[in-house]
């Protein structure tokens, strides 16, 4: 049991950034089988693939209304979500971290919530609104674009950057999957045509991390003083560094909200209570006042230290 504990706090990426329902329930059930797979010898990005079949088939079953399809989604969404943390542990303690690899577990999360959006849609287009003799029709599916594409997905992704940004202050380059939207966008453009898919998967990343890098200039003007300044994160004072971490701290939390646990109990509940369109408001209103708020006090955060540099 011992040993099983130390593998287990291996593979977690940091106690500030992992999620109190991860620790104690989704890494344990993942690392039982991540170790299972290893020693079968599969590669951790076979494991996300399966995850995305599952999250597919998840959505599936969320388009019906009795309760029993909807219990086999909450149950293959689970499924999908030990997947997803096997495969980063499996990374994580045998070495096998990749670019394709930590892309393609984003990319996985994305064809999940497509799924489940669309099946949402499916399943209210016919019915009528709460209180109303109207159908939901288009409107169903205007707010779910609104839901997922102007909440969700910004959420999300400002979330997975606030956490590389706070695992790099923590950790090191090492400890982080920090990127660049320039590094990225120069690997593109180093490519022959002829690598079509490599140039494909680098074009896109670096847009992802350019939509990253727009919506946070307090932190590009902080980190741009930051790197002139210090070679290394290693090299920084271990006060400045303190400092950042001290103020990411507190906001880790709200990371945590915005990826997948909170949203994923949401939608278990709405969809077996039949009103999985109290879900779509709940991430148009709850959700992205949370991340207006992490990302108001993130570059204020920056701003601040921006002024110790400068």
């Amino acid at each position: 049991m011992s040993k099983f504990n130390d593998l287990l706090q291996a593979s977690f990426k940091s106690a500030d950034t992992e999620e109190w329902l991860d620790v104690h329930f989704t890494r344990p059930i993942g690392l039982v089988f991540a170790l299972l797979w290893n020693k079968l010898g599969i590669h951790p990005n076979a494991i996300t693939i399966l995850s995305i079949f599952l999250g597919v088939g998840a959505g599936v079953m969320f388009s019906h209304t009795d309760l029993t399809h909807n219990i086999w989604g909450v149950v293959l969404l689970m499924l999908a979500n030990f997947c997803d943390s096997t495969d980063g542990q499996m990374a994580r303690l045998s070495g096998k971290k990749t670019l394709v690899g930590r892309v393609l577990d984003g990319f996985s999360g994305d064809v999940w919530f497509f799924a489940i959006y669309v099946a949402i849609c499916l399943r209210l287009q016919s019915q009528l609104m709460p209180g109303t003799d109207i159908h939901w029709g288009v409107w169903i599916w205007l707010l779910a674009i609104v839901a997922g594409v102007f909440c969700h997905s910004p959420q999300s992704s400002l979330s997975d950057y606030y956490r590389q940004i706070h695992l790099y202050f923590l950790k090191g380059k090492a400890g982080s999957e920090l990127d660049h939207s320039a590094q990225q966008r120069a690997i593109y453009e180093s490519l022959p045509k002829r690598q079509l898919l490599a140039r494909i998967f680098y074009y896109n990343y670096a847009n992802y991390c350019r939509s990253q890098e727009r919506r946070t200039p307090q932190f590009q003007k902080f980190f741009s003083a930051f790197s002139v300044k210090y070679s290394s994160v290693e090299e920084a004072p271990h006060e400045l560094r303190e400092r950042f971490l001290a103020g990411s701290r507190p906001l880790m939390k709200y990371t945590n909200i915005l990826t997948f646990n909170v949203r994923a109990i949401c939608i278990y509940v709405t969809c077996l209570l039949n009103c999985p369109w109290i879900y779509l408001l709940i991430e148009i209103t709850v959700m992205n006042g949370l991340y207006v708020y992490m990302r108001k006090h993130h570059e204020a955060l920056c701003a601040s230290l921006s002024q110790k540099l400068l």
